[in-house]
């Protein structure tokens, strides 16, 4: 999570955004290695095993996950004890997961950039016109094209990678990369995104993760630590806790030594 890995990524946004831009039918192109023109479909879709491939690829994101929500939800339920997962961890991977995969990716471009899915236009037996990446003005009414809220999810695994041990990191960076690389095909594939929409994906993603880093533990002027979210949490949670104990009738207070 350097100014090099940032540099390169906006880089590669900047290629991509004009080459494409200047040239959408390479996003037709790319899309029809995947399409079978004599079924008029695109056969992975129907494959049961690449189906388990895409499911098991979500599972695996969400796995990374998954401990700093658990450890979140049973500090709520006791703020009296201590989180079970580094402060900074719970925030920095749950923060860059709702903005990558949801905020920015579903809430946002997914229902108001009305691209359509590779699957559904003219040139691959659909019935809806192709737009450029940069068009928000396609047929589409929901759940649209642009950008790969999968896609999004998969390269997130980026953020996990950024807290690997230092000797491990590049090595983690490396297989976060060809999982999102991986899946993405695999989506286009389906006739779900065009390249445009993983590659772009992938690249709002990483800067999302960059900054929010730099934010939580590289900038001295906002970076913050382990315990001043524990303690925080301990704050916020600690009145509903008195008061369900209350109502139980239990003690609130830490048990006596012995």
């Amino acid at each position: 999570m350097n100014r090099t890995g940032l540099f390169i990524a906006l880089a590669l946004w900047l290629v991509i955004g004009v080459a494409f831009g200047l040239y959408p039918e390479l996003d037709l192109k790319l899309a029809s290695l995947f399409f079978d023109p004599e079924t008029r479909t695109f056969p992975l879709k129907l494959n049961e095993w690449a189906g388990f491939a895409r499911d098991a690829a979500m599972w695996i994101a969400w796995a990374f996950a998954l401990p700093s929500i658990v450890a979140l939800v049973v500090k709520m339920v006791r703020p009296d004890r201590p989180l079970m997962v580094p402060g900074r961890t719970i925030i920095f991977l749950l923060v860059t997961l709702i903005m990558s995969a949801g905020i920015l990716t579903n809430l946002t471009f997914k229902t108001y950039w009305g691209r359509p899915r590779p699957v559904v236009v003219t040139e691959f037996a659909g019935d809806q016109q192709f737009v450029p990446w940069w068009d928000p003005r396609g047929g589409c009414g929901r759940n649209c094209s642009f950008f790969s809220g999968e896609g999004a999810t998969a390269f997130w695994t980026l953020a996990p990678a950024a807290l690997a041990p230092p000797a491990w990191r590049p090595l983690a960076y490396a297989a976060a990369v060809v999982f999102g690389a991986v899946t993405s095909t695999l989506r286009m594939a389906f006739g779900g995104h065009f390249f445009t929409d993983v590659s772009i994906a992938g690249l709002v993603t990483f800067v999302v993760i960059w900054f929010a880093y730099a934010l939580i533990y590289r900038w001295p002027r906002t970076r913050f630590s382990d315990e001043a979210v524990d303690a925080a949490l301990t704050r916020l949670n600690m009145p509903a806790y008195r008061l369900r104990q209350r109502l139980f009738g239990r003690k609130t207070g830490p048990e006596p030594s012995v």
